[in-house]
């Protein structure tokens, strides 16, 4: 990977963008930005707070639309790899984050400005599962994930 001094930028500032949003949603509601619990809350048949939670998704996909519109090369599609591969990736991550109580927006963004021990742990585990399964994908299959 060949880092250029436009893509530190970019990581700068949508790390910034992503702290931002992250804040204002726990002062303006009081609640934490992870993905998985907003969606999850929202699914239930009785979660009362559904507003707020139905933006917040529609923003993710209108933001993702005009990514793919307006910098479509930003925008990396798993063009390799089979839909089942891709089917099977998303459960594993489903499932991790059940088991975790929580993604990695949740614990590492959130739990960690936040001093979680919880989340520290979470961070470490799915960063190791991560390093761990990229290096024996490449190993095992020589191919890029």
């Amino acid at each position: 990977m060949v880092w250029s001094t436009e893509s530190v930028i970019m990581a700068i500032v949508g790390g910034a963008l992503i702290g931002l949003a992250a804040s204002l949603l726990l002062i303006a509601t009081g609640r934490i930005a992870g993905i998985s619990g907003i969606l999850g809350d929202l699914l239930k048949p009785s979660a009362g707070d559904k507003q707020w939670r139905v933006l917040f998704i529609f923003g993710l996909f209108v933001t993702g639309s005009l990514g793919v519109v307006f910098m479509p090369e930003q925008i990396q599609t798993p063009q390799d790899h089979s839909l089942g591969a891709v089917v099977a990736a998303g459960l594993c991550v489903g499932f991790g984050t059940r088991l975790g109580s929580g993604c990695t927006s949740g614990h590492g963004i959130c739990g960690l400005t936040r001093f979680s021990k919880r989340s520290f742990v979470a961070v470490l585990t799915f960063m190791a599962t991560g390093f761990i399964t990229a290096t024996a994908i490449q190993i095992f299959t020589g191919g890029n994930i």
